[in-house]
């Protein structure tokens, strides 16, 4: 069939891909559930289980007080934060885009679209989880304060956006070794559940254990988070450009890895296992 030329500005093509990730965001809300309030409401309660089960850990190791002046649930929730909005961010980019997938055939679908819709997909959940349990913690229970909420804002952002950096490298890893990515992707998971610091206070701890910490971008986007929330507390030992420099470094080296592979891979690869 002919097809008459047409002529796109910029501005068209920029509105036209809008449009598909729109169309790819709303369907990433609905593919864990078709209905997409029952699917937030499942992550809402994924959060509070989370939640919970530090609360009563924290309990049992007898830490019935928080290391910061302020209210001690507010100071758990933080860290749990945090931590599933970057963990989540990194599943769902590290299961976007496959080259080969059928999503894929059909233009204008392409990667690029693919990742930036699992991105603002989870951003969107997490956001909506976090605001809906402080919103009913704060009327219900008690009062709660946040000493700078646009930079605590801020760091839930940089969580998200060190996730996407970390599911890159795995996305660009898939499909060359994918049980190999996919059991490093669980093993990074698991570890961030002690190495990500939420459990305690960077300034509380020993030089010898910060050093043991302060590798993982994670642990120093906590630590700043908790400077922003609570007004008596000023992170000293983490950094903020830190996170920023290594998700750059990560993001870069994942977009190399994903364009290589696109060029590389074949359907094939995949009918072979």
């Amino acid at each position: 069939m002919f097809r008459a030329p047409e002529n796109r500005t910029k501005a068209r093509t920029f509105f036209a891909m809008s449009e598909v990730v729109y169309h790819s965001i709303v369907r990433n809300l609905r593919s864990g559930h078709r209905n997409a309030v029952v699917g937030i409401v499942l992550d809402i309660l994924q959060s509070l289980v989370m939640v919970a089960v530090f609360l009563v850990m924290f309990l049992l190791l007898g830490l019935r007080s928080s290391p910061i002046r302020g209210d001690y649930l507010l100071y758990v929730m933080s860290g749990i934060f945090m931590y599933m909005t970057h963990i989540k961010t990194v599943a769902a980019i590290a299961g976007a885009g496959n080259p080969v997938g059928g999503m894929m055939q059909h233009a204008p679908m392409n990667p690029i679209i693919s990742i930036a819709a699992a991105a603002f997909s989870t951003l969107y959940k997490q956001i909506v989880a976090v605001f809906v349990i402080l919103t009913v913690y704060h009327i219900v229970f008690t009062p709660i304060t946040i000493h700078d909420p646009v930079a605590a804002l801020g760091m839930i952002l940089m969580a998200w956006f060190f996730g996407i950096a970390v599911g890159m490298i795995f996305l660009a890893l898939n499909p060359w070794i994918p049980d190999f990515a996919g059991v490093v992707r669980m093993l990074y998971i698991r570890v961030n559940m002690i190495a990500s610091g939420k459990m305690f206070l960077a300034n509380t701890l020993p030089a010898s254990m910060v050093a043991m910490f302060d590798w993982n971008p994670l642990f120093h986007i906590i630590d700043q988070a908790r400077g922003a929330i609570f007004l008596h507390y000023n992170p000293y030992v983490t950094s903020i450009m830190y996170p920023i420099y290594v998700s750059l470094a990560l993001i870069m080296l994942g977009l190399m890895g994903e364009f290589y592979t696109r060029k590389s891979v074949s359907v094939s690869w995949t009918a072979a296992r």
